[in-house]
């Protein structure tokens, strides 16, 4: 845990990452309703890509833990976990646009050298940055936000950073993957780019720092196996259109029995 000096010399570490507006970006508003997110891009409504992620994936193991810990005790971890990751992540964003940021927080005093060490081991590759929380969209499929658009070894990347509760295996991060194919996808559909490279910058709140890779050939493939998630998404919605209709026609007829009767 850093004290008060640490947390002072912790806004001056490193070098300012430089600026490029090679790319020009949009700002969705994002809408949460119930669990489903969407963003309004231009005027259109489009689903997230966490929402299609969670809609399609394997819910098992999440079922299996909650079982093995509890509810209540499951909801505090995510609630934790959501409130450090976003702690986090503003004085990530915070260092990369060079904007004054702080929490004091018992809240903040973790997410810093969290922070920290994602500066020290995962952006300092980082030659120059294009967005910081930047809205992507594929027009009339999905939306989402991601944290930073940038050069990265030389090769245009789409970069999250993550927090975890402990280490994690590359097999147990999948749609972590798929989140950054996704993004590529739709920064080189609408802004004509080559986003070569995805990289997840992780930490624990112990501050164990790892970082997960997928270029070229291997971001294709996750391409490809988020549209086959997104075309199953697209199939739960209708199946649940087409319930929705039935038992609408299905109210509409018994009313009509009622009023016969």
């Amino acid at each position: 845990m850093m004290d008060d000096k640490d947390i002072q010399e912790y806004h001056n570490i490193g070098k300012p990452i430089k600026f490029s507006d090679k790319y020009s970006y949009v700002k969705g508003t994002q809408i949460d309703d119930h669990g489903t997110r969407t963003y309004d891009v231009n005027g259109s409504r489009l689903p997230s890509v966490t929402t299609i992620l969670g809609a399609t994936k394997d819910q098992q193991f999440l079922k299996d833990w909650k079982a093995k810990v509890g509810e209540a005790e499951a909801e505090r971890i995510k609630n934790l976990s959501s409130r450090r990751g976003t702690s986090m992540h503003k004085f990530l964003e915070a260092y990369v646009t060079g904007v004054g940021y702080d929490d004091l927080t018992e809240l903040g005093r973790q997410a810093s050298p969290m922070a920290q060490k994602v500066i020290e081991m995962g952006l300092a590759p980082v030659e120059e940055y294009y967005g910081s929380e930047v809205t992507l969209y594929y027009p009339g499929l999905y939306a989402g936000s991601t944290d930073l658009v940038c050069l990265h070894n030389g090769k245009e990347s789409i970069v999250d950073f993550k927090q975890s509760n402990r280490p994690k295996r590359k097999e147990w991060i999948e749609d972590y993957y798929l989140q950054i194919a996704a993004y590529a996808m739709a920064h080189d559909h609408v802004h004509g780019s080559e986003i070569r490279q995805g990289v997840i910058m992780m930490c624990t709140p112990d501050l164990y720092y790892q970082e997960f890779i997928i270029t070229d050939h291997e971001l294709r493939q996750y391409k490809h196996k988020f549209l086959k998630r997104l075309d199953m998404y697209h199939d739960l919605k209708f199946d649940e259109k087409e319930q929705h209709n039935t038992e609408k026609e299905n109210e509409e007829y018994l009313k009509e029995l009622e009023r016969k009767l």
